[in-house]
């Protein structure tokens, strides 16, 4: 990982409101800002109750998030895995989706299935995760491939 020795990332398992806002601010300047991607679509109807986030701080201030979601029986979703320009090729992308596997194992849960932009496939292959059957699923307006892994108990 290629943090600075100075910095104070500091991992938070969002569960107030509070909390869930800096995932949020993530997000609005991950993506919204970023990609140009409306408010509507980059808030959708899994964002509120029952989802829960991941916000990695630095020094305080929100730098990664993302989410996931129960889809089915001992299934959740990853997404909106999010982190600052600034602030990649550090290893927070990494961090955020490992501590969300942590509490999704905690929870119970047994596979997780996310969504990946094409470019992203070779980040989530290093974390373990291998394609559902290949093919292209849209995500908004990404190209993105479906991506499964299964959560074995530590």
């Amino acid at each position: 990982m290629n943090l600075d020795p100075n910095s104070k990332i500091e991992v938070l398992r969002a569960e107030s409101e509070w909390q869930r806002a800096g995932a949020y601010s993530v997000r609005i300047q991950g993506m919204n800002r970023q990609h140009h991607i409306p408010l509507r679509e980059e808030f959708d109807e899994h964002d509120g109750d029952g989802t829960r986030y991941i916000v990695l701080l630095d020094d305080g201030y929100p730098v990664a998030t993302c989410r996931f979601y129960e889809i089915g029986a001992g299934s959740v979703a990853l997404g909106r895995v999010v982190v600052l320009p600034e602030y990649r090729g550090r290893g927070l992308g990494r961090m955020v989706v490992e501590e969300a596997e942590r509490w999704i194992d905690e929870l119970g849960f047994r596979v997780v299935v996310i969504d990946s932009l094409t470019v992203a496939v070779p980040f989530y292959e290093k974390l373990g995760y291998v394609s559902v059957d290949g093919s292209m699923v849209k995500s908004g307006s990404f190209d993105c491939i479906r991506m499964r892994k299964r959560i074995v108990r530590k």
